[in-house]
């Protein structure tokens, strides 16, 4: 416990040092232009507005390579109004940029099989970019503490599953994510005013699988937990060897990538390479800059250490992002399967999940889940049963500070939960969960 909270100190200091102060205010990735008058305004109130000109980016082809680097992951989508948290400066013909977030939580779980534990979700994020010819240039890098800083068996959450602790599948648990998030390059160049190409290539990254992973989305930044679906949505996040080729036209957006799709092992501070035999395709529309929408599929080759057999992922996602006077009010609807060759099943995962910022200072959120689980009694034989839970979130945060640097905030949720009552007997009738947290992250670009 005491590395957690020497870990969660040096992350603090991080981000609460005014390391990119000089130059706050230098757009992150577009060249000068008069401001549009739909988004130029910004009051000094905190409130989140929108830091690019959307309708601007529309009018020509060249506006997606002005992408914020940090308002999705990978080669991901958000709708293009979300506000982005980050440090930014100009240095030659560099941009540099830095985010992340630090939450330091008193998590408890309840029910039989529910523990209380103090942990930290983190991450941090940097970016440097800039103009090679006719197109971008980007590298990124990803790391997060979370090996240090997670409980043993890691973070808990009822019904959640995925990776392996100490040679035995992980359990009613979220696993720590790995030092090496993303390790990136990408490459986007122009064809003509309205096409584009676009490479990306990582010893560490993410492929064209899903929406934005879920720490990046705007619709659940206040939230310090995966979502019990995230191995049927986003988890391929963290895939060791990834390329994938993009076709950009006006709104959309084809992708193809051939990947890594094994989960990583429980060495967090390696990069576990692997043939790159998996693959992934994704279908992205933005019809405005409030909407993003995608659908990908992917066959993953083995993806599981302790299970045999390919699995075929469905991923569909809607995200709508509303700016108002002083905040915003960011939505996602998911949908995720996968379908397990080996045992012939499908599990289906459905997520709601919505977080309003009112008043500049204040957040509430939710997130809604139903999803079928198959892996809470792995000492039992192949197939194992299967049954449709339910997790219900409602949270809020308050921002304690909030200016050009830094936001910290104070927060908590609760968590209730359905689920067939033939597992009563090993989750109680009624378990409630709970989190009390510290949320702390830089502060809005463009203020």
């Amino acid at each position: 416990m005491k590395t957690i909270f020497q870990f969660a100190v040096l992350l603090v200091l991080l981000l609460a040092a005014p390391v990119l102060p000089a130059q706050q205010d230098h757009t992150h990735h577009e060249p000068a232009t008069a401001p549009d008058a739909k988004t130029s305004d910004q009051p000094a109130n905190g409130a989140a507005v929108p830091v690019e000109s959307a309708d601007s980016q529309q009018a020509h082809g060249s506006g997606h390579q002005a992408e914020h680097a940090h308002a999705g992951s990978g080669t991901s989508w958000q709708p293009k109004s979300v506000p982005v948290h980050m440090w930014s400066t100009q240095r030659g013909a560099w941009t540099l940029a830095a985010h992340g977030n630090l939450f330091l939580t008193f998590n408890h779980q309840g029910g039989p099989r529910g523990r209380g534990k103090l942990e930290s979700m983190n991450w941090l994020m940097l970016s440097q970019q800039r103009k090679v010819g006719s197109g971008t240039l980007e590298f990124r890098q990803m790391f997060s503490g979370e090996p240090l800083t997670a409980p043993h068996g890691g973070f808990p959450q009822l019904f959640q599953t995925g990776e392996t602790y100490r040679g035995a599948p992980v359990v009613d648990a979220q696993h720590p994510h790995d030092v090496f998030g993303e390790l990136s390059l990408t490459w986007r160049v122009p064809v003509t005013e309205r096409v584009s190409l676009e490479f990306y290539g990582a010893p560490v990254g993410e492929p064209a699988l899903g929406p934005p992973t879920f720490m990046h989305r705007a619709s659940v930044a206040e939230l310090p937990a995966a979502p019990l679906g995230h191995h049927l949505q986003d988890s391929t996040h963290i895939s060791a060897g990834v390329v994938t080729s993009g076709l950009i036209v006006g709104p959309f957006k084809g992708e193809i990538s051939l990947f890594n799709g094994r989960e990583p092992d429980e060495v967090r501070h390696t990069i576990d390479f692997a043939p790159m035999d998996s693959w992934s395709f994704r279908l992205n529309l933005r019809p405005g800059r409030n909407w993003a929408l995608q659908y990908s599929r992917a066959r993953l080759r083995e993806p599981e250490a302790l299970e045999e057999g390919d699995i075929t992922r469905q991923t569909a996602s809607v995200s709508y992002n509303r700016p108002l006077a002083r905040g915003h009010w960011a939505t996602t609807l998911l949908w995720g399967r996968n379908h397990k060759h080996h045992e012939g099943t499908n599990q289906n995962s459905y997520l709601l999940e919505s977080t309003l910022n009112f008043q500049a200072r204040n957040y509430a959120y939710t997130r809604l889940e139903l999803l079928d689980r198959d892996e809470l009694f792995p000492a039992l034989p192949h197939p194992q049963p299967q049954f449709r839970v339910g997790a219900y979130t409602f949270g809020g945060v308050r921002d304690l500070v909030q200016n050009a640097k830094l936001q910290v905030g104070l927060g908590a949720d609760v968590t209730f939960y359905s689920k067939p009552a033939a597992l009563d007997a090993f989750y109680g009738e009624n378990p409630v969960s709970f989190r009390v947290f510290l949320r702390f992250r830089p502060g809005l670009k463009g203020h």
